[in-house]
This record gives structure tokens, C-alpha cells and sequence, in this order.
């Protein structure tokens, strides 16, 4: 194909489908020899990684780059939003925080935004063959198209077709995709080059006089139809989105008599929830979300994840419920793990002199770990080596806490926390690392009474990861017309697309 070219994939929705295709059609490029990146200008997401350059991106991207065959980079995704309320967000601007916003300030910032993901994508088709860019939300939001930075704003100011995708499993896609084109101006709508449909299941016989229909009323075809896959759930930008029923992952059936079974705390600004993903491709180890006390009593193993705002989803612990229920777990002397935020709850206190609170705040932790926690208004981004239960560990760190006092003794060199049946981190990433993690599930299984778990010996989760990230690839390669998409990427959209003349497009005339 012609090394050169970019394509924007866009979705009628959230949770389309968009970071799975960017993720498939990268990792079809790179195995055909091709110099690709991805590239996603705004991201809203608590989801996020420490890169080697020292900053901070969403998760997806840095997925997105393992498909490449590249490391993390902040160039990947330059502008990060992440939510601390339903009003405020932290700004992550080129991987470093810069500030908060609300939805109506945040336009105040846009067009210096703007200038900043051009930029930084102009630099990236610089020096590779061929960028995927990742839309954001809908290009249908045409309230703020405007202000828009990440969808047809983008495909405007950098010249990118747009293949947009659609969640059929939701149900009414074919009006969602012709919808998405009719609202657009002519302008936008000449950069729409094609639907890929996703999550399909049936027969497509049943499905084709559907696409031929969108095809007459937009002109424009349909791609591919992508089926649905149970195998894919890694890495979700949403990172619930690949949950069913409160599971996560595919469990396995145990190689010993009996499963381990782990409840993972669902706070209402859950970050980096992707940290229990390496538990669930275990066999035998069931690792489900709960949101209420009655699921904690049958669990061997409680996990508190991290957060975007530790000390409301604290006080959304105690008012739950789930606080008594986490204490009384650990006074049975079963295991409970803390991560980052989740960490930083388990101890005695946290003082916040502003940084969540903008009044401040010194609130009580649960205490079950002999630990004092201040945060401080300059977040630590890190990516450690260290040692963890005797084995080389590596992870990554990103927080506003301290630890200003810490009693109980160390789970990792420097950092972290063992009492026993209560363990804490602020990494993440920590039980990506296979050795540990069976170790680790070794010492939750004896101390939870599950003597009949045995962990497996060679479970690698980088290799689970990467399966995925194949199998993305032949969807991709199985069931898109490539000769079609390597088109579309290396010239455009066509020239002759037809103008949808909908009122709403015509009102924008």
C-alpha cells in the first residue's frame, strides 16, 4: 500500500467498538510490514498508564501501541480528561495534569487544545507510514461540534477520511449510522467513507439487504461485518464494559478441586480497574464486581481498586455498607488487597489539603492498614522496578497520596504494605507480573481456607494480551474488505459521496 496515509474511526456511540478496530487495523498493518501508530487527540477516560517518556495516557492507546509493536507514548494520545465528578475533570495535557475543568470551561481551552493534537499527530505522520486515529463519543454530538477536537474538528483540521462503526448488539444501528451521517454538515459528511458493523450475530444473509438499503439512502458501504467474540475483554477503554453479570474475563475451570473467588469493589470513579483483568485470565481464580455487602460474604478474596476521588468513594464505602462488610472480611483473617487509591482507604487517615476536596479534608481510612496517607496537589507518575514476595516486579504509579507514616512492614522494596491478610500498593500494573501473581495467589488461596486452589504454572499474561491483539487483527483481516480500507487510507474519501439532504443537514447549510 501507499506509506502514507491516516484514518479516523469514529462511532455512533461510546463502547462501539472504535478501540478494538483501531487496535485490529493497527495490528493487521503492523504484521504486513507497515510503520503505524494510533493516535487518539482526547480521551476521557480514568483508565490510564505511565509511559516510558514520564507521562500519562489512556489505556487504550497504550494497548493501541502494544498492537504497533511500540512502546507508550504520550504522543499517542495528547489530551486526557479525567473525571473526578460528574461535573469536573482533571485535564492531562502532553501526559502531565494541567489543571481542572468543567464541561462548559473546558470550550474556553479547546481551540489552544486543538493546536496541540494537530501538532502532535502532524509530527506522528512524519514518522510513520500510516497514523489511526481514534474518534471520541459520537460525531453525532453536534451541540458540540464547535468546540469538537477529536472527531470531524479533527478530520477537518488534519484532512482525515472517516470510517465510522456501529454496535450492532445494541439494536438499531443501521439508523444509527445513517443518522450519524445525516446530522453532519456537507462538509463533515464528505469525510464519512464507509460503516464496518460490530458484535454481530446470526446469519448475514439476514443483515445484507440492511446494508445495501444504507448503502442506497448514504452512498456510502459498509466495510465489514465484525462478529461478536467472547474471547476479547482486555484492556476495554471502558473498563466495565466487557463485564457480564459483574464477571470479568472468561474464567477457566481450577486445576486443583477448588476456584478462588475474588470480588472486586466497584467504586463509583473507579480507575485503572483493568489492575484485576491479570487475576481473571487465571484458571480457576472467579473475579467478579460487586457493589453491595452481601456479595463480599462469599468471597475469598476482597480487592479495592483504585480511584479517581478516594475520599468520596470512601465515604460511598461506609454509606453502603461495604466498609463493614470489607472489616469484618479481614477480622475472619481472609485476605483483602488495596491498590493505589484503594490502598490508601485501607489506612488510618487521609488528609487532603484541596487536591479532591477543594475545601480540604482529613478523614478517617478504615484501618485496616497502619498507614497515614497526604495528598499532595503534584501527582507522582512513576513506572518502578523493584522486588515483591522474593521475585523481580516491575509496574507504574500514578497518585496524588503520600505515605507520611507507614507501621506495618513492606510489600514491596520501599513502597507498599503486608500486615498479613491485609496487602497494599500503590502500583499498578503488579500483577501483570506472572511469578508474583502466582505466588501471591498461592498465599491468598492458603490464607482464605482454599487449600484445594492450585495456581497454574505457566499462565503469561503479556502472551494473553497479545493473543488478543492477533485475534483483533484476523477479525479485521477475515472479515473487512482491506483492498477497500487500504484505500481509504492512502487517498481519502471518495471525491462523488453524496450530500444526505436531511433537514438538520440542510439547516446547517
Amino acid at each position: 500500500m501507499d506509506p502514507s496515509g491516516a484514518l479516523l474511526v469514529a462511532g455512533t456511540t461510546s463502547d462501539a467498538g472504535k478501540s478494538a478496530l483501531v487496535a485490529g487495523i493497527c495490528r493487521w498493518l503492523r504484521r504486513r510490514g507497515v510503520s503505524v501508530a494510533p493516535f487518539k487527540a482526547q480521551n476521557m477516560s480514568n483508565n490510564s498508564v505511565v509511559t516510558v517518556d514520564g507521562g500519562e495516557i489512556g489505556r487504550a492507546q497504550a494497548m493501541q501501541a502494544h498492537a504497533c509493536g511500540l512502546e507508550p507514548s504520550v504522543a499517542f494520545n495528547p489530551v486526557l480528561l479525567k473525571p473526578g465528578s460528574d461535573r469536573i475533570s482533571q485535564v492531562v495535557v502532553r501526559g502531565r495534569a494541567d489543571g481542572h475543568v468543567s464541561a462548559l470551561s473546558y470550550r474556553t481551552r479547546t481551540a489552544a487544545l486543538l493546536e496541540v493534537v494537530t501538532d502532535t499527530l502532524t509530527e506522528l505522520r512524519s514518522r510513520f507510514d500510516v497514523v489511526v486515529c481514534e474518534g471520541a463519543g459520537s460525531p453525532a454530538e453536534i451541540n458540540l461540534r464547535a468546540t469538537d477536537l477529536a472527531n470531524m474538528g479533527l478530520a477537518q483540521a488534519a484532512d482525515l477520511p472517516v470510517i465510522v462503526v456501529g454496535d450492532i448488539d445494541r439494536g438499531g444501528v443501521l439508523a444509527h449510522l445513517f443518522g450519524t451521517v445525516a446530522v453532519l454538515d456537507p462538509a463533515d459528511q464528505a469525510r464519512i467513507a464507509g460503516f464496518v458493523i460490530n458484535k454481530f450475530r446470526g446469519d448475514p444473509a439476514l443483515l445484507a439487504p440492511g446494508l445495501e438499503q444504507l448503502r442506497a439512502l448514504t452512498g456510502r458501504s459498509t466495510l465489514g461485518v465484525v462478529p461478536w467474540s467472547d474471547r476479547l475483554w482486555l484492556d476495554a477503554e471502558d473498563s466495565l464494559s466487557a463485564v457480564a453479570d459483574g464477571v470479568l474475563g472468561r474464567p477457566a475451570p481450577p486445576l486443583g478441586e477448588q476456584w478462588l473467588r475474588v470480588a472486586v469493589v466497584r467504586l463509583p470513579r473507579i480507575s485503572n480497574a483493568t489492575d484485576a483483568e491479570a487475576l481473571a485470565c487465571e484458571p480457576g481464580v472467579a473475579v467478579r464486581y460487586v457493589t453491595e455487602p452481601s456479595r463480599i460474604l462469599d468471597a475469598d478474596v476482597v480487592v479495592l481498586p483504585g480511584s479517581k476521588a478516594t475520599v468520596s468513594d470512601l465515604a460511598w464505602l461506609r454509606a453502603t455498607g461495604l466498609a463493614d462488610a470489607i472489616a469484618a472480611h479481614a477480622e475472619e483473617n481472609k485476605p483483602v488487597l488495596g491498590i493505589c487509591g484503594g490502598y490508601q482507604m485501607l489506612g488510618r487517615r487521609i488528609t487532603d489539603p484541596g487536591v479532591e476536596v477543594p475545601e480540604g479534608a482529613d478523614v478517617a481510612g478504615l484501618g485496616l492498614l497502619d498507614l497515614e496517607i497526604a495528598f499532595d496537589h503534584e501527582k507522582h507518575l512513576g513506572t518502578p522496578t523493584g522486588t515483591a514476595l522474593g521475585v523481580p516486579v516491575r509496574g507504574y504509579e500514578i497518585h496524588h497520596g503520600r505515605v507520611v507514616r507507614s507501621g506495618d512492614p513492606q510489600l514491596l522494596d520501599g513502597e507498599g504494605s503486608d500486615a498479613g491478610a491485609v496487602l497494599g500498593t500503590h502500583w499498578h500494573g503488579l500483577l501483570e507480573n506472572d511469578a508474583f501473581r502466582r505466588l501471591l495467589l498461592s498465599r491468598l488461596a492458603e490464607q482464605s481456607g482454599r487449600t484445594g486452589f492450585r495456581p497454574a504454572p505457566d499462565t503469561s499474561f503479556a502472551a494473553e494480551r497479545t493473543a488478543q491483539l492477533d485475534l483483533l487483527a484476523d477479525l479485521v483481516e477475515q472479515h473487512l474488505d482491506t483492498a477497500a480500507l487500504e484505500h481509504v487510507i492512502s487517498h481519502g474519501a471518495p471525491v462523488d459521496l453524496p450530500v444526505l439532504a436531511t433537514g438538520l443537514a440542510e439547516s446547517r447549510r
